[in-house]
């Protein structure tokens, strides 16, 4: 039960930081060209990415090995988890500007003030499309051990959800939403998670089993605060 809330969660929120850029974009196309080409467009990318999902999920969790299952999804958790953790190290720090979803969504704007109806339709094919796909590689990563998968993908979905209906109620880019603290969060968990079963997937036994995640957290968090601090030192000094 523990190891499916902490795959619901993760997939849960790494599917909401992707699905707010992919409605930033969405949101611009509607609001500057008409809804029919960017709904068509979203429609498109989401069947192609629920193929993908049923295909590749079911492929991975019936055909490859449990140790080495746990090892391929470690792999894959810890480069996503690293490499957010990594950019909102350097955020935190003052070395890379903070994301702007409002900027992003001015930028698309402008692209599409000459542009034509089917520049709007492949831009918002291309925006989900692409959000979507590092939504999907989350989603297998995080379920793909322990038959998790369903729970990992009713977290995915459920962030998905929870983001579009926001945006049709706010009818306006999601500036408000943290997404640069989440994907701090959604980085350490990741990084947690990708530790915990790599080293399961190599033979190593943890003396708590998945509580021990927990613990990987809290180190990881302390050890990427203590990175913004040396980071830091040389800007105050």
């Amino acid at each position: 039960m523990g190891q499916q809330f902490f795959s619901f969660g993760a997939a849960f929120l790494g599917s909401a930081v992707e699905s707010t850029e992919a409605l930033t974009i969405v949101l611009a196309v509607g609001l500057t060209r008409g809804w029919r080409a960017p709904l068509l467009g979203t429609v498109a990318a989401l069947a192609a990415l629920a193929v993908l999902v049923i295909f590749f999920g079911q492929l991975i969790v019936t055909r490859i090995p449990d140790s080495a299952l746990k090892l391929l999804v470690g792999t894959l958790l810890l480069l996503f988890g690293l490499r957010w953790l990594h950019k909102a190290v350097l955020r935190s720090a003052g070395v890379v500007g903070l994301h702007d979803e409002e900027r992003a969504y001015q930028s698309t704007v402008d692209q599409l003030e000459n542009a034509t109806d089917w520049v709007g339709f492949i831009l918002a094919l291309k925006g989900v499309f692409l959000e979507g796909l590092e939504v999907v590689f989350i989603v297998i990563a995080v379920g793909g051990t322990g038959k998790g998968l369903p729970v990992a993908v009713a977290g995915g979905l459920l962030a998905m959800v929870v983001v579009a209906i926001t945006g049709v109620v706010v009818r306006k880019p999601l500036a408000r939403v943290p997404e640069n603290t989440l994907k701090y969060a959604v980085g350490v968990i990741l990084t947690s998670l990708g530790t915990f079963w790599a080293a399961e997937g190599m033979g190593a036994s943890w003396p708590l089993d998945f509580v021990s995640i927990g613990g990987l957290a809290i180190i990881y968090f302390g050890a990427s605060r203590l990175a913004v601090t040396l980071i830091r030192r040389p800007t105050l000094a």
